[in-house]
């Protein structure tokens, strides 16, 4: 058997994308430290796939933990999730960002090095790009990250083409992914933000199950439609699979060595804040409380990627459209109101 590990694979896109693997046949060892994620989320995915991952707890920074992994466990690819993800934390905590972000994608990379592991898919964002101002963003879009998140992203991207580009037999990839969203159609697993959701649609998922009061729309006077911003969301289970398409092109004999392709992930089509929450009310089948209020600082209009480059060389194309995110999301946290806990 083929095993991938997975840093971080028990958090919300990783304990979805440890599921796929295990329903691709790979098998898979997931390393986690639980800062933002559930043991149950891996109890869950062994329940409802076929086997179960092996389960590693420990912090991506640490080299001793990471050296003693790949010594027990024969890996054959990496699929590297681990890291802290909220923008606004960065931007008051940037040294805690640079340090579990880059210097553990560093540590995960020098253990990968010592023990002869050469395959590797990076998780990345869209943040990287910035605020462009040509819409949809392909991947040859300049890289222009405005918070320290997304900084550190870039970095590592980086890094993680420099080895590869100098590594005997290694082939990486860079996924830059847009506004992941929903959950697995079981309702067992799905996203459980630490503290105050950043993201709409754990927002409105909590303002669902009384959670929260209401939702704010930061402004309705866009130049869009109905007045609202406009993003690119993506399901996760679509982004699971994308991840899975990565790993197999990696060990396919079509990848070639000492390159790292970069390939947005999303569905290139946006839809905007007013459209989202309609969408909700029609899956919950009730009203969701909600209210204008001013922009934020940072919005940016539209935000979509071009999704063709993952079509050409993944065979990957999003399949599930607003309204199966918005049940299968809600499906989650119905069954799920306050999360993992």
């Amino acid at each position: 058997m083929t095993t991938i590990l997975t840093t971080g694979g028990a958090g919300y896109i990783g304990s979805h994308i440890t599921l796929e693997l295990l329903n691709s046949g790979y098998d898979v060892v997931v390393f986690d430290n639980f800062h933002n994620s559930s043991r149950k989320s891996i109890e869950r995915v062994s329940r409802i796939t076929n086997g179960a991952p092996k389960l590693v707890e420990g912090d991506i920074r640490d080299q001793a933990a990471l050296d003693a992994l790949f010594a027990s466990h024969k890996i054959d690819a990496v699929i590297h999730l681990a890291g802290l993800k909220a923008v606004g934390e960065s931007v008051a905590r940037p040294a805690f960002y640079y340090d579990v972000n880059v210097a553990g994608s560093t540590a995960l990379f020098n253990a990968m090095l010592k023990h002869g592991v050469r395959h590797a898919v990076f998780s990345s964002s869209a943040t990287v790009y910035g605020e462009p101002e040509i819409m949809p963003i392909e991947e040859t879009t300049a890289t222009a990250p405005v918070n320290p998140y997304g900084k550190t992203k870039l970095m590592v991207e980086q890094i993680l083409t420099d080895i590869t580009g100098i590594g005997e037999g290694w082939r990486s990839m860079v996924l830059r992914y847009f506004n992941p969203v929903g959950a697995h159609i079981s309702g067992q697993i799905g996203e459980d933000p630490l503290g105050f959701p950043d993201n709409l649609f754990p927002f409105i998922a909590q303002v669902a199950t009384g959670r929260r009061e209401k939702l704010n729309i930061f402004g309705d006077d866009y130049p869009t439609p109905d007045g609202t911003a406009i993003r690119d969301y993506i399901h996760v289970m679509d982004l699971a699979r994308g991840h899975v398409k990565a790993i197999d092109y990696l060990l396919s004999e079509r990848a070639e060595n000492n390159q790292t392709p970069i390939v947005n992930l999303g569905t290139g089509n946006g839809f905007s804040v007013k459209e989202v929450h309609a969408a909700w009310q029609k899956a919950c089948g009730f009203n969701i409380p909600a209210e204008i209020t001013a922009r934020r600082d940072g919005d940016v209009t539209i935000y979509c990627a071009d999704a063709s480059k993952a079509e050409a060389l993944l065979g990957w194309k999003a399949s599930q459209g607003l309204a199966e995110m918005c049940e299968d999301h809600w499906r989650w946290q119905k069954a799920n109101p306050q999360g993992y806990s």
